[in-house]
């Protein structure tokens, strides 16, 4: 994570987004969400068998 206040005036308009960036995420925010074979819909059933990869903060505080 970088600081803006240690950041020159030329880098920030640098990696700031483009006019025509943003009319493309724009439009792409407004396109529905499309799944298909190799991205289905999770369903609730799926989403159980998911597990975590990091566990939340704390966790082994928990436990003990």
């Amino acid at each position: 994570m970088v600081n803006t206040k240690e950041m020159t005036e030329s880098l920030i308009k640098e990696l700031a987004f483009s006019e025509e960036e943003l009319r493309e995420l724009k439009a792409a925010k407004e396109k529905p969400i499309v799944f298909d074979e190799d991205c289905p819909e999770t369903t609730p059933e799926r989403a159980l068998k998911f597990r975590r990869v990091n566990p939340p903060r704390g966790a082994d505080k928990k436990r003990a």
